[in-house]
């Protein structure tokens, strides 16, 4: 049944990269493939919840965490990056690195998301399995702890928005709200929001191998293509100001910030 559904869902966002990068050809935007990275888990948690034969309860809890926070990031993202926007500059750094065969080599790209997705969907797949009628005090908690998480990545987003739609703020970087406090706020309620999956994932027989996902998740925030690539690209265009922010304020967990240095 295990393997079924993980072929059945493979395939499924396979085929939407597969579609997505055919999309972003003619667009010239790579970063279509973010909003379909949070798009396909929302694909994998419905297609788990549909033909898991789990307890109905669960299934549905399950993939309607996963697909109010899919969603609403895939949403966000085709809106602040994609859509009337021009290629983030991440992507353009990597179109400069790659110099020879671009095309294919962003195929692969959206393929190994597509993969990624498999490999981070097991807090999906295994409540969707879970044929215990009642939610357990660990689910009902995950569940609390996702909620906190939404909300707040729902602000730190809100928050950029704000401050970037403000034409007296073009060229400046957000350091209010919680930017005041974490310069990645949104990455530190995103993993907060893949503990709670994992959370919820621990309660169903095998649902440990679901840790691995939060632990994956911070190691490409923390290492790769989260946090490095977004601090290196506002180096490039906010220069010192950026350097007097990464001196003042915690990178990832929100904290007080410290004296300003000249």
């Amino acid at each position: 049944m295990i393997l079924h559904l993980l072929l059945m869902g493979t395939s499924s966002v396979v085929a939407l990269m597969l579609m997505l990068w055919l999309i972003h050809l003619p667009m010239k935007n790579a970063a279509i493939v973010d909003a379909g990275w949070a798009g396909g888990l929302v694909l994998l948690a419905l297609l788990y919840a549909a033909l898991g034969r789990g307890a109905p309860v669960r299934a549905i809890f399950i993939a309607a965490m996963a697909s109010i926070w899919g969603l609403r990031l895939a949403l966000y993202l085709l809106l602040t990056r994609v859509i009337g926007h021009p290629e983030e500059g991440r992507y353009q750094e990597l179109r400069r690195q790659w110099k020879t065969a671009i095309p294919l080599k962003f195929l692969a790209f959206f393929e190994f998301q597509a993969l990624l997705c498999v490999l981070l969907s097991g807090p999906f797949l295994f409540p969707a399995l879970n044929p215990t009628p009642e939610l357990s005090p660990l689910e009902y908690s995950a569940a609390t702890l996702w909620l906190i998480a939404i909300v707040g990545e729902v602000s730190a987003d809100t928050q950029l928005n704000r401050f970037r739609a403000n034409p007296a703020n073009r060229g400046k970087l957000c350091d209010v709200g919680l930017w005041n406090y974490s310069r990645h706020p949104n990455y530190f309620f995103e993993s907060l929001i893949w503990i709670a999956f994992a959370m919820f994932a621990f309660a169903s027989p095998w649902g440990w191998i679901g840790l691995l996902s939060p632990v994956l998740i911070l190691y490409f925030l923390l290492k790769v293509t989260g946090i490095p690539a977004t601090e290196a690209q506002a180096l490039r265009t906010k220069g010192d100001a950026y350097r007097r922010y990464q001196q003042t304020t915690s990178m990832f967990i929100p904290w007080f910030p410290r004296t300003t240095v000249k």
